[in-house]
């Protein structure tokens, strides 16, 4: 049994099932968000299920969970895109299905994770070279604004322009996807940056570079990582366009193709395998979250018990 201070007295409280496992409450609270997790996606395919059961849904345009998940091998058959429409090639060769879902997968999971470390870099980058250099903020800023609200996809013929077909414009434009708002995120935290932290420096004798690496940029760093894991949706939203064009292989080519072959079965798959992959990738830039900023403590739902 735990005990949770009430007052004066300790109050007996049940320790659960983590607690009866022996687990840690680190492996408690990882085990209690994995099961709600699983909880939220149940529900969601348990409304699904009944749609269909009551005939809401037609099967044909909106398969249930169980049809399109039920046959995965039939599924994995159509992954093999890169050989599937070559001449001369028998769609039989290369990797086997499930082979070419992996290869499918890490492909696509590349780009967008090469397209985000060059947009956090760069824009991280330039963000406080805006800042620390006046001369800079005023030849890059007013471009970088100008450019902002265009949306990722008008560059899409620019990127096929300059690189091409292959993993080239995919990345570019994941890239810029995330650097203008990267960039401009940048500056906000770095002008939102309390002052007092900056005085403090300056009293103890800190030069303008150490005032940028020992105060500014470790005070911004929190608040950009979760820019970062924001953005991090919309790079997979973009790549998936990007592949669209023909980069060879990709989630997005597998969307295509079920599209141009009117095949919802193989849509729902592929939009479950996103669904899953930006879950994974989520939960591994909150674990890189907490090894980089272990300074910051856990404060998220504090106030839902008041």
């Amino acid at each position: 049994m735990a005990t949770q201070a009430t007052g004066a007295a300790a109050v007996p409280r049940p320790a659960g099932l983590g607690g009866a496992l022996g687990l840690s409450p680190g492996a408690r609270k990882a085990l209690a968000r994995f099961g709600w997790a699983l909880v939220s996606v149940g529900l969601f395919t348990a409304i699904w299920e009944l749609l269909w059961l009551l005939g809401w849904a037609d099967p044909k345009l909106l398969p249930p969970p169980h049809i399109f998940l039920g046959n995965i091998p039939d599924q994995a058959r159509f992954f093999n895109t890169a050989t599937r429409w070559q001449i001369g090639v028998n769609p039989a060769d290369g990797p086997s299905p499930y082979e070419a879902v992996f290869i499918t997968i890490g492909a696509t999971a590349m780009r967008v994770f090469a397209g985000l470390a060059i947009a956090a870099v760069l824009s991280i980058s330039i963000g406080v070279l805006v800042r620390y250099f006046g001369i800079f903020e005023k030849l890059v800023l007013p471009t970088i604004t100008l450019l902002s609200p265009v949306s990722p996809i008008a560059w899409l013929p620019v990127a096929i322009f300059i690189f091409g077909i292959g993993n080239a414009p995919a990345i570019f434009m994941v890239v810029v996807a995330l650097f203008f708002h990267m960039v401009l995120s940048t500056i906000s935290q770095i002008d939102n940056v309390s002052r007092n932290f900056i005085n403090v420096a300056r009293t103890m004798g800190a030069t303008k570079r150490q005032i940028y690496t020992r105060v500014i940029i470790p005070a911004i760093l929190p608040q950009l990582l979760i820019v970062l894991r924001l953005n991090l949706f919309g790079a997979w939203m973009v790549v998936l366009v990007a592949e669209s064009t023909g980069v060879g292989f990709g989630l997005g080519q597998v969307i295509m193709m079920a599209r141009n072959t009117f095949n919802p079965s193989l849509v729902f798959f592929t939009i479950a395998l996103i669904g899953l992959l930006g879950f994974l990738s989520d939960w591994l830039l909150r674990l890189i979250q907490k090894r980089v900023l272990f300074w910051v403590p856990e404060t998220a739902g504090v106030l839902r018990g008041l």
